[in-house]
């Protein structure tokens, strides 16, 4: 006759199996939490890390010609904006959080090679480039600096006139809250695409192209389930879709048809 098995003692921890249950619980909250792959708050931030993807790949593959100076200090600015962004909007994404501080690096990683390249392939005029894009990023950082150091006084002015003005002073995606400038800033990288709208083929990167045209088009639905919902980032995201997409159009038809 078998041994009839033994009773386990009151003080005794479960056997191991009961973890499994515990964990696939834990796995199904998060699909279906707030910020879980179930919504547009996972996916949005998701897509973004291509812009930082992009740039490490490019970086490693291709050759620094490619580099759109411009694009990429623009992008250190807004990714910037944005990491602010990230940790302000509810529900707070710390997946937007990380991808945006990921790209800040890279970019600036781009900058860095850019610098680089044009100080040994053209030492005469490369000084003169450096300048100017020094020149504009001391700008954007002194504006930047200057809204900082004045944004409570002028929103205390406005709030104190009452009226249409109280409200623009405390509407939560208004001028006032980085609501309103890191999505408005985001018309920076849409400009850019416009500028360079005769670009040569070979000098776009189809990796960055892709990326902008794919954060562009999914942000568009993020700006209405966020908190505040936020018209000015799905206009300027509807832009930047359209911008970058016709170059990656531009891009395909020149290398692949």
């Amino acid at each position: 006759l078998e041994r009839p098995p033994r009773p386990r003692s009151a003080g005794r921890p479960p056997p191991p199996r009961a973890a499994a249950p515990c964990r696939a619980a834990m796995a199904m909250a998060w699909v279906n939490s707030a910020t879980g792959p179930m919504t547009t708050h996972f996916w949005g931030p998701v897509a973004n890390w291509g812009l930082s993807l992009s740039a490490i790949y490019d970086a490693g593959m291709k050759g620094p010609e490619i580099i759109n100076e411009r694009m990429s200090a623009t992008q250190v600015v807004y990714s910037g904006l944005f990491v602010r962004f990230a940790w302000c909007v509810q529900p707070r994404n710390y997946i937007l959080f990380g991808c945006h501080t990921a790209n800040v690096a890279a970019q600036t990683n781009q900058l860095r090679r850019w610098g680089e390249h044009k100080l040994q392939t053209e030492p005469a005029t490369a000084p003169a480039q450096l300048q100017n894009l020094g020149m504009l990023a001391g700008g954007a950082g002194a504006v930047l600096g200057a809204s900082l150091l004045l944004r409570k006084p002028i929103m205390g002015a406005f709030s104190g006139m009452g009226g249409p003005m109280k409200s623009i002073a405390e509407a939560p995606a208004g001028p006032f809250y980085i609501h309103f400038w890191a999505p408005n800033f985001k018309w920076a990288l849409s400009i850019n695409n416009l500028l360079d709208y005769d670009r040569p083929t070979d000098k776009i990167s189809l990796s960055m192209t892709s990326a902008l045209t794919l954060t562009g088009t999914i942000f568009m639905r993020w700006s209405f389930v966020i908190t505040p919902v936020n018209y000015s980032l799905f206009f300027v995201n509807l832009v930047l879709s359209t911008s970058s997409g016709y170059h990656l159009c531009r891009k395909i038809k020149a290398d692949y048809l």
